[in-house]
């Protein structure tokens, strides 16, 4: 963020606002892509988007202005948006039952592990002086394998006169309401909390800020081995009642680390927290889709935006809270929301349909 605030010669507070339109790129592409994969087939988007981060990356290297570098990371986020929803749409249309969450878990697995090698790559580049969007360079580099391979695979073709969407117009029922409900507010507490852990542990506690940095690092790769840890586990279990544990262990670890002050319990806490916490998102959105016969793609981008316009509301909600009371308060506040999970996810277990539509498929 640095070099970037230094190449336009603004402040960093003021370089970090523009990022926002990375946001509202992935959000608006969530949201239309809910009807545009039934007028636009998957893998003619696929190539579009590939475009799309050619034309973002050339703007990035070539231009210098914040309105050009900010229509840019809106390009990017708009090309995010669309791998993020046709590659979720997928895995619910191609597994059914229990498979589908270990197999959304195992792919988004891998959005853990690039938010961790990415920072590392940044890092080296960075050190070695060359210039900042050769970073986002060697992202076009991944989108690169991703047009490859999307020219050697076949799609399915959606459209809306198919017997399968025709099943799939079936009411989605209160249950997909309040695991939309619970993934906005999953993902509003859990980047609120995260994004205030360091401010917390070097202003309340008096930590170093290597230290505090290393306790989000503990999250991260504690979140990346739970993925892989649950996507074995959740074949073996219903997916309800397994959320409902998981809601309510994260809560109670979440308030267990605002309430101690011991820096070595606190490590070994936000690493529970992140292993536990992992699963939780992924099974929001598997059981959403199981909540209509056939996984409907209106339904499961439905749940992403929700999931996105918690992203974006993270720094709305919190930095009021931390200007007025502190980061400790945005902490307790993220944790009230990880409760109002937690009980959503109690309702959920009177409505859901999730049974009756994965019952043999499981099997």
């Amino acid at each position: 963020m640095d070099n970037i605030a230094r190449y336009f010669n603004v402040p960093v507070s003021s370089m970090s606002n523009t990022f926002t339109f990375l946001n509202a790129g992935i959000l608006a592409a969530i949201f239309l892509n809910a009807w545009l994969m039934e007028i636009i087939p998957l893998k003619r988007q696929l190539i579009f988007g590939f475009i799309l981060m050619l034309l973002a990356i050339a703007g990035l290297i070539t231009g210098h202005s914040i309105a050009i570098f900010s229509v840019c990371m809106f390009v990017l986020g708009v090309v995010s948006g669309i791998t993020m929803s046709i590659g979720t749409f997928l895995i619910t249309h191609l597994y059914e039952g229990r498979q589908r969450g270990s197999r959304l878990l195992f792919t988004d697995s891998f959005f853990s592990m690039a938010g961790t090698l990415f920072p590392i790559i940044a890092g080296i580049l960075l050190a070695r002086h060359l210039p900042w969007y050769w970073v986002y360079c060697c992202i076009g580099l991944i989108y690169v394998v991703i047009f490859v391979l999307t020219l050697m695979m076949e799609f399915p073709v959606l459209t809306k006169n198919s017997d399968k969407e025709q099943t799939g117009k079936e009411k989605w029922g209160s249950g997909v309401f309040l695991l939309a409900l619970a993934a906005l507010c999953y993902i509003l507490g859990q980047l609120g909390f995260i994004s205030w852990v360091p401010e917390y542990a070097t202003k309340n506690l008096g930590m170093q800020i290597s230290d505090a940095g290393q306790l989000v690092g503990n999250f991260w790769t504690a979140y990346m081995v739970g993925m892989w840890v649950f996507s074995v586990v959740l074949r073996f279990f219903d997916l309800q009642k397994i959320l409902v544990v998981l809601t309510a262990l994260a809560t109670l670890l979440m308030y267990w680390f605002t309430h101690d002050q011991a820096i070595p319990m606190l490590h070994l806490i936000i690493m529970a927290l992140g292993f536990f916490s992992s699963a939780i998102y992924t099974t929001i959105i598997t059981l959403g889709s199981q909540q209509t016969k056939v996984s409907s793609p209106k339904l499961v981008n439905f749940i992403l935006t929700c999931g996105t316009i918690g992203t974006m509301l993270t720094f709305v909600v919190t930095s009021p809270i931390v200007e007025h009371s502190g980061p400790h308060a945005a902490l307790l506040t993220a944790n009230g929301l990880y409760a109002v999970v937690f009980i959503l996810c109690i309702g959920l277990g009177f409505v859901t349909r999730h049974r009756l539509h994965s019952t043999s498929a499981s099997r």
